[in-house]
């Protein structure tokens, strides 16, 4: 299965059992709400290792799930989000070399929206008590002073997809846990089998944090150009033989030896000149013994991420895509008023009849 990568597996021995019969059906969900940046590299070579193995992959664009977290996508630009997540998504897969013909592409508001599954969220919201939505939403939706009730349906609802894509396994992020858990505990109480969960590590952002779709600078859109890439390279933190919370060095451990299998480093002749590495360890040990300079080190990582980064940006170069990527997308002081604004028809227009 190529698990060297993944962090953490729950339910293991289910996942052995179903491998003796036939292929593993699984599925990667996200929530349209924010531009995907490069650390969506690291789910995506994850998908690239499921297919190799002969899984039946679902890739979910989680419409509904982006407007229940704080309403990060209003309703106006929900159906612009999801056509630019797809586009973007089909783009990294292919920089990455991914047959898309084996993928699945599903919108939640394709099914989310029926009555089974509508029922389904009420008969869960009957069982799921207000602490154990809250503690599996923690660290996923956003927290504020005065949660909203749509923050505490966000769990439940991504339990129940497991259910309606009728897969064997969720793969997630380990930020995911407490949700994956959730699920574990409640689906059983509705009569549905209790999923495989499979998770990734955390790619710590540019800053040491988190990558964050919100934290500008701590994060490299898949559209930003050379110079922007190189500039946001220039500012993350790499301290000299610090390997903790080193954003740049865990790119190379968690997106480019996971595709390459090696990781060059560019010098200067008089400092020993280019490097392959074939073993993400010998880089960690170099870089913590200084033997690795962090310009260097950033520079050989600009390289090889401009090289994946190119054909997804060529792909936005059309007229087409780039008004896609603006309508989706607009200025903050547009987009500012529509926050609160649920309009009637856009919601009959996006939902299926019940």
């Amino acid at each position: 299965m190529g698990s060297a990568t993944l962090r953490e597996v729950l339910g293991e021995e289910r996942l052995k059992e179903i491998l003796k019969e036939r292929e593993l059906k699984v599925y990667w969900g996200t929530a349209t709400t924010g531009k995907p940046h490069v650390a969506y590299f690291v789910p995506m070579s994850k998908i690239a290792d499921f297919l190799k193995a002969g899984c039946e992959v679902t890739i979910l664009f989680a419409d509904l799930h982006a407007y229940l977290d704080n309403m990060k996508a209003p309703w106006e630009l929900l159906e612009l989000r999801v056509q630019y997540y797809e586009q973007i998504i089909k783009a990294m897969l292919e920089s990455i070399g991914v047959p898309l013909d084996k993928l699945k592409f599903v919108k939640g508001t394709d099914y989310q929206l029926s009555r089974e599954y509508t029922l389904d969220v009420y008969r869960l919201s009957s069982m799921v008590t207000e602490h154990d939505a809250k503690k599996a939403g923690a660290e996923v939706v956003k927290q504020v002073e005065h949660p909203l009730l749509s923050g505490l349906l966000y769990p439940g609802l991504q339990a129940l997809d497991e259910e309606y894509l009728k897969v064997d396994a969720q793969f997630g992020g380990v930020d995911q846990r407490k949700i994956f858990t959730l699920a574990e505990k409640y689906l059983p109480s509705l009569g549905y089998t209790k999923r495989i969960h499979m998770m990734n590590p955390m790619v710590p952002g540019l800053t040491g944090g988190k990558m964050s779709s919100s934290e500008e600078e701590s994060k490299i859109d898949l559209l930003d150009k050379n110079q922007e890439v190189k500039k946001k390279l220039k500012r993350a933190f790499c301290e000299p033989g610090n390997v903790e919370n080193n954003g740049v060095l865990s790119f190379v451990k968690h997106v480019l030896f996971p595709l390459h299998s090696e990781f060059i480093i560019k010098r200067d002749p008089k400092w020993g000149g280019d490097k392959v590495y074939t073993d993400y360890e010998e880089v960690d040990m170099d870089f913590a013994a200084e033997q690795i300079h962090p310009g260097d080190l950033k520079a050989s990582v600009e390289l090889a991420l401009n090289k994946l980064l190119d054909p997804i940006r060529k792909k936005f170069e059309t007229p087409e895509l780039k008004k896609l990527t603006a309508s989706a997308y607009p200025e903050p002081s547009k987009n500012s008023e529509w926050k609160y604004t649920i309009s009637k028809n856009i919601i009959t227009d996006t939902c299926e009849p019940i």
